[in-house]
Formats: structure tokens, sequence, C-alpha cells
């Protein structure tokens, strides 16, 4: 595939050029192993370079009438439709993603991208009154200067754009540092998008390189005001820290550990199908999966039934073959570490309801009950097909339950009563969570982001505003202030 080879390079103030590193980040096809491409890695000089070049184009980026600045929106949108083939290709090949999962990833894109046509023109001022007599106070929302972006590997498209596109939008510059595992689906097409849609050279920059070269350089540098970083809460906890103690803000979306309730008076069949994508959509590779099924023993069997036997109907394989629906973890490492948890639930008494095998990087849905309080594996986020049925006697131990965690990212509730559903709901400690559906969903106008160790602030909608913008206060006295001395 072309993209990689044409966009296997770093791209720093409107220019493709290889890296100065002394190592390769190399791409890998998590299904067959294959090398797919090989990126000479930033080094500390090549960010400063990045952030100086977004430092000194986002100056006339950010005069630019905003009602010109959308229209870059709307050409980048045309190029993602145009290239909807090659993009989905691409999906699959980095990313080990089904044809499904590459259409949901590039519709939510889209979505996002026409949201930004809104954005550019959201910075709204205000006029606040005054104690004082004739002093008018102004107050003007303004773009933070430069955003620095890091993202992750499962969602790369989207997670980018995520933070991306609408700090662009909103009259930023931006250095996106993509995963070492998704460089060219989250990091280089993005900018080649950009590139194409008119974006001005230096604004967008991309840096594929890895905290063993650069360490802490992307987050410490001193232009850049704000940090949006998408990953593990181990390594965003890094990020606040550094972030913080530089004076920046971040804006921080982190892991989940969602849970799927089912109360007594749920539409059984419905909850399955909910449950079953909230768990195993692109393999569980997903912050707002369901890793807990917490079920009311009064329906227990009868859902465990139902639920089991769809889990085992699902296809894992090839996820170049349209009908796969599981397709590779994005790794070795990553299939190997979740099959060991697997292996410790199921030695300190978990009961196996379903357990294929686990081969190279494709790993066959994992079902498992009987799991102890305080179990190790019910406090993780488990980012793959492994899900965790877990009964429960009324709404009081349910929502203890889902509140067990140190997580608050997502969630579900089932039931016939959209009220009580409602009411259960508000009482789970996440920063999502839907009644009658599953647990993964974004909408680019709805505030997304978690509670406790999910994370840090909201993007989306007015959200996003209010992340990369910062207020200035000007007032103007009228006529003669009176000072005391």
């Amino acid at each position: 595939m072309s993209y990689f080879s044409e966009l296997a390079l770093q791209y720093i103030d409107g220019e493709w050029r290889p890296g100065n590193g002394s190592w390769d980040v190399v791409d890998i096809n998590p299904f067959n192993g294959e090398k797919l491409a090989a990126i000479t890695v930033a080094t500390v000089a090549e960010v400063d370079q990045a952030y100086r070049a977004a430092e000194r184009a986002q100056k006339s980026w950010a005069q630019l009438n905003p009602y010109a600045r959308r229209l870059v929106f709307e050409r980048a949108l045309r190029v993602i439709e145009e290239r909807e083939q090659e993009i989905t290709e691409l999906i699959i090949a980095e990313l080990g993603g089904t044809h499904l999962k590459a259409a949901f990833e590039l519709s939510l894109s889209r979505d996002m991208l026409r949201e930004c046509l809104q954005l550019s023109l959201r910075a709204e001022g205000r006029i606040l009154p005054s104690p004082v007599d004739g002093k008018e106070n102004r107050l003007y929302r303004l773009p933070v200067g430069v955003v620095g972006v890091i993202s992750p590997f499962n969602f790369p498209l989207l997670l980018s754009l995520k933070s991306v596109a609408p700090a662009l939008a909103l009259g930023n510059g931006v250095v996106l540092k993509p995963h070492q595992d998704a460089p060219i689906t989250g990091g280089t097409l993005i900018a080649k998008i950009f590139e194409e849609a008119g974006l001005p050279p230096g604004l967008l920059n991309v840096v594929v390189t890895d905290i063993a070269e650069i360490g802490d350089a992307l987050i410490e540098h001193p232009v850049p005001k704000v940090i949006a970083f998408t990953g593990s809460d181990k390594v965003g906890r890094h990020v606040a820290t550094v972030a913080a103690s530089h004076f920046k803000r971040s804006i921080l979306e982190l892991g989940g550990n969602s849970a799927l309730i089912v109360l007594d008076d749920a539409d059984l069949d419905y909850a399955v199908d909910a449950a079953v994508f909230s768990r195993f959509a692109h393999q569980g590779q997903v912050c707002m999966a369901a890793n807990r099924v917490l079920v009311d023993r009064s329906v227990l069997a009868d859902f465990t039934e139902r639920f089991v036997r769809k889990v085992a109907s699902l296809t894992v394989g090839d996820p170049s073959d349209p009908r796969t629906q599981l397709g590779p973890l994005i790794n070795i490492t990553q299939a190997e570490s979740l099959t060991a948890q697997v292996d410790q639930a199921v030695a300190d008494g978990a009961t196996v309801l379903l357990r294929g095998t686990t081969t190279g990087t494709l790993m066959e849905p994992v079902v498992l009950t009987g799991i102890a309080a305080g179990a190790p594996i019910l406090q993780r986020e488990l980012f793959g097909p492994v899900v965790l049925l877990v009964p429960f006697d009324g709404e009081e131990e349910a929502v203890a339950l889902a509140n067990d965690t140190p997580f608050g990212l997502s969630g579900a509730v089932h039931t016939g009563d959209v009220e009580r559903g409602v009411r259960v709901a508000q009482r789970i400690e996440t920063g999502m969570i839907h009644v009658n559906d599953g647990t993964i969903h974004d909408e680019p106008v709805v505030p997304f982001g978690g509670e406790k160790n999910s994370g840090l602030g909201r993007l989306n909608g007015e959200s996003t505003v209010d992340a990369f913008t910062t207020l200035k206060w000007i007032s103007i006295q009228h006529g003669r202030s009176r000072f005391p001395f």
C-alpha cells in the first residue's frame, strides 16, 4: 500500500523528512507480522523544530477570519470521503481492524470534522456588567497558542482528530505524536489529509518518536500550553504530573472498566446484543468497552445461556475478510499479557463459561464468572476479548459493584423502565452512561470524558472550546476613574 512508503516520515514545518534518531519505529501488521514500514524516530531537536514551527504559523492562523479557517475542514472532509477505501485498507493492515471497525471509525471521524465547521465559529466573547459606573467588561475567548497531542493505537484516526482538528479550528497550532503501533493512521495520514486540504505549512506537525528517544521533551517544551493525551491511566498520571509542574493544562482521556448492568426487567435478547457489541467491538480494545456485565440473579441463567451462545458464534480471524468480527490484538505482548491474566483468574477460582485458544495475536473470546470479590481482574481494564459475568441481587448491589473500580468512564443500564434506568445511571460514578444501549458511544457535540482514574476534562462540543481556548478580560473605563491617592 502506497501510504506505508509515502508517509513513513516525519512531518515538520510543512516538510516530509526522515527523523535524525539512531533507531527506527517498525510498523508491523498485527495479524500476519508483515513489516509495513520503518520510520527513523524524531529527536529532541526535531520536537523543538516542530513546536517552533507551530508557534510561528499559529499567529497568522489565529488572525484569519474563522469563515476562512473552516474551509480547510470542508476540504479535509472531502479528502477522507474520497480516500475511504484506502484508509479502510490502512486501518485493517496497521491496526488489525475489521471492515466493521474501519467503517465505524471513519464515520465518527467524518462527524468530528463536520463539528469542526461549527467550532471555527464558536469562540464567542461576552460583555459583562460592572459595579463601577462607566466601566465596560469585555471577555475574549482566544486560542491557547500551541497544543501538544499524544494519541493511542486503538482508534488512532478518530482519537487524534478528536484533539487535532478542534484545536486547529479554534485557531491553534498543533504538534502530534502518534502511538508507535499506529504511526501512519494516527499520525502522518492526518498530516497528509490536512496538507491536501490546504492547511498552511507549520500549523500541524507530526513527530513519530518515543520516550526512549526524547524523554519528556514533548510535554516539558515551553511552547505548548495544553497537552491532550489519550491512553492508559498509568501514563496519563505521568503526563499530568509533568504538565502541571510546567504550569500546563492537561486534557486526559484514559482507560475504563465499564459495567453493563442488566436489571431484572430488561429485554434479555436486546441486552445480550448490546453486551456482546460493548465487550467485543474491535476485539475489546476500546476504552469504553464493557469489561464487566452485571446481571440480576433472577435472570442470570437465562441471560448467561443466550450471552455465551452469541459470543461463541463470533468469527475470529483475518481482519481483511469482511466476514471477520474479531481480528488480532495490536501486538503479541498484549495477547500474552491478557492470556496470563485469564490464567491467573482461573487459577484463583474463576469459572470458565467459554474459552478458545490464543494463537499469536489472535485471541478467541473468553467469558468468566464466579470471580471472587476484590479479585485483581475485576479492577483492571481488560484491553481484549475477555468479559466478566457478575451476578447481583437488586439495584443496591448493582450500583455498589459497578462503582467498585478505580475507573469511571462509561457504562450502561438495561431495564424495562426507562426512568428506573436513569435513577440507577445517576448513581454510577462515570462520566458517561447509557440507558438501554451499549457502552460504546461518541457524539461530536456531547461532552466526552471520565471520572476517577478515567481522566481529566472533557472533549467534544463546548467542552472542546473550553479545552483549547483561554479567556482574557479587557475592561474599558468610559470617563475617569477615581483613585484613593
